[in-house]
C-alpha cells in the first residue's frame, strides 16, 4: 500500500483524474467486501476473552472480644460436655495438634454456656462479617454501591431466606437490575467457584464490576453432641470473611492488583466415598453436625492429582511437561513400578495459597508438591492466627504475602482450595504491579510477629 501511494503521488492532477475515471466499481462487490471485513472483525473481537482484573479485596478482622484462647475453649467444652469427659479429652488432643494459635475467634453466640445458635444470632454474625468486609472494600477502592453490576455471596452452611445476597442488596441499596447469586452447600472451595462464576458473567457483560463475598457463618453449626467425627470442625473453624472486587473495565488496568489467568475445577462427587467424606447429618441424639471421614486426606489427594493434571499443561514450562510425559510413557511401556515424576510447580509460581483447612491438609500438599517451608508459610500462619475461615482463608493468605512485602510485579500466585462434594479448585493470578505493604487489613497490627514457630504438639 505504501508503494502504491508513492507511485500515485508522482502523478499529476490530470493523470490521477484519468486513473479514477478508468476504474470500474461494482456496488455489489464493494458491499460484500465491506460486510465480510466487518463480520470477520466482529467475530474476532467478540470471541476474544475479556481480561478479568482483581482491583482489590478486603478481609474481615474479628474484634478482640471474640477471641477464644485454648484455656477458654477447653473450659467451655468441659461445661458443655460435662457428661462426656472422653469427648472433652478428644477435643483437647485435636486442639493440641491443630496448628491454631491463641488469637482465633468465634462468634458471640458460641461464647454462651450453653451456646445460643438462634437464627437472630446467625444473622447478627453474618451482618458483622459481611458488612465489615464490604465497608472496608468500599473504602479501599472508592467503589460506590450503584457501581456494582454483579454480586455473588457464598456461605456453605447458613442459607436463610431472604438470602445473604439479598441482605447485602438491602443494606447498601444496590440497583434493582443487579445480577445477584447466593451459593450454599459448596464447602470451603466455594470462594474459587464464585470467582469462576464471576469470570463467566464478566465475559458476557462488558464494562462491569463484580463483587464476590466469601464467608462461613459458624453460629448455627456449633456441634454439641459426642460424635468424634463431628467434634473436629468445632476445633478448627473460626470467624472470617472477605470481599473481592473484580472488573473487566480497561480503565481498571492500572490500579488493579492482579489479573485472572486460569481457573480449574475438579469434582469427585460421582464417587460415593468422596461424596460422603464431608457430610452434614444428625447423630444418634438428633444433634446436627458436620461429619469428617477418616478417608478425607486420601480423597483430597486424589482430587488434587486430577486438578494438577489439568492445571499442569496450562502453566508448566515445556521442559517439565516433557519430563512428565517421558516418565508416563516409561511407566506404561517399560516398568509400571517406576516412580511417577512430580512436576516442579515452583517453576510456574512464585507464591502458593493453600486452603488453611488444617495442619494435615497443608502438610499433605507441601509433601505432594515438594514445596519449601516458605512456600507454605502464608497458609500455616493464617491457620495459626485466624483458624480455618473456610472459603475466605485464601484471601487472608494472599494478604499475608502482601503484608510481608513479597508480592512483586509479574509474580504468579496459585490458590488451591478443597470443599465438600468432594471438590478441588484452583485459580492462578498474575500480579499487575509491585504491591506496597498494606497499612490496614487483618495482619496490620501483628505481621511483625510472624512467622512464628508452631510446635507439633501444644501441651494444654
Amino acid at each position: 500500500m505504501v508503494g502504491v501511494s508513492i507511485e500515485v503521488l508522482r502523478f499529476g492532477p490530470q493523470e490521477i483524474l484519468n486513473l479514477w475515471t478508468s476504474l470500474h466499481f461494482n456496488l455489489i462487490q464493494i458491499l460484500c467486501s465491506a460486510f465480510l471485513i466487518i463480520f470477520i472483525a466482529t467475530v474476532y473481537f467478540m470471541s476474544k476473552p475479556r481480561t478479568i482484573y482483581l482491583v482489590d479485596y478486603a478481609c474481615f478482622k474479628p474484634p478482640v472480644t471474640c477471641r477464644v484462647p485454648f484455656a477458654t475453649f477447653m473450659e467451655h467444652s468441659r461445661l458443655i460436655l460435662k457428661n462426656n469427659p472422653k469427648s472433652v479429652e478428644f477435643q483437647m488432643r485435636i486442639l493440641e495438634r491443630s496448628g491454631l494459635g491463641e488469637e482465633t475467634c468465634l462468634p458471640p453466640a458460641i461464647h454462651y454456656i450453653p451456646p445460643k445458635p438462634t437464627m437472630e444470632a446467625a444473622r447478627g454474625e453474618a451482618e458483622l462479617v459481611i458488612f465489615s468486609a464490604m465497608d472496608s472494600l468500599f473504602n479501599k477502592t472508592g467503589l460506590k454501591p450503584k457501581d456494582i453490576d454483579i454480586l455473588i455471596v457464598n456461605c456453605s452452611l447458613f442459607s436463610p431466606t431472604p438470602s445473604l445476597s439479598a441482605m447485602v442488596i438491602n443494606k447498601y441499596k444496590l440497583r434493582s437490575n443487579i445480577k445477584s447469586f447466593n451459593l450454599s452447600g459448596m464447602g470451603c472451595s466455594a470462594g474459587l467457584i464464585s470467582i469462576d462464576l464471576a469470570r463467566d458473567l464478566l465475559q458476557i457483560h462488558p464494562n462491569s464490576n463484580a463483587v464476590v463475598v466469601c464467608t462461613e457463618i459458624i453460629t448455627p453449626n456449633y456441634y454439641q453432641g459426642n460424635e468424634r467425627a463431628m467434634l473436629l470442625p468445632n476445633c478448627l473453624f473460626r470467624m472470617g470473611g472477605a470481599a473481592i472486587l473484580l472488573s473487566n473495565r480497561g480503565s481498571e488496568r492500572r490500579r488493579a492488583k492482579y489479573r485472572l489467568v486460569h481457573v480449574v475445577r475438579t469434582h469427585k462427587g460421582a464417587d460415593d466415598k468422596a461424596y460422603r467424606c464431608v457430610f452434614e447429618e444428625e447423630d444418634k441424639e438428633g444433634n446436627v453436625g458436620i461429619s469428617l471421614s477418616k478417608d478425607l486426606m486420601a480423597i483430597a489427594g486424589e482430587a488434587l492429582k486430577s486438578n494438577i493434571t489439568t492445571m499442569g499443561p496450562l502453566v508448566l514450562p515445556a521442559s517439565e511437561q516433557l519430563l512428565f510425559l517421558l516418565t508416563l510413557i516409561g511407566r506404561k511401556i517399560f516398568n509400571p513400578k517406576w516412580k511417577p515424576y512430580i512436576p516442579d510447580f515452583k517453576q510456574a509460581f512464585e507464591h502458593f495459597c493453600i486452603h488453611a483447612g488444617g495442619r494435615a491438609v497443608i502438610d499433605e500438599l507441601q509433601k505432594n508438591l515438594q514445596l519449601s517451608a516458605e512456600h507454605v508459610e502464608a497458609s500455616r500462619m493464617t491457620l495459626h492466627r485466624f483458624g480455618n475461615t473456610s472459603s475466605s482463608s485464601l484471601w487472608y493468605e494472599l494478604n499475608y504475602i502482601e503484608s510481608k512485602g513479597r508480592m512483586k510485579k509479574g509474580d504468579r500466585v496459585w490458590q488451591i482450595a478443597f470443599g465438600s462434594g468432594f471438590k478441588c479448585n484452583s485459580a492462578v493470578w498474575k500480579c499487575n504491579k509491585s504491591i506496597k505493604t498494606p497499612i490496614d487489613g487483618p495482619w496490620a497490627d501483628c505481621i511483625d510477629r510472624y512467622p512464628v514457630h508452631i510446635p507439633e504438639i501444644v501441651k494444654l
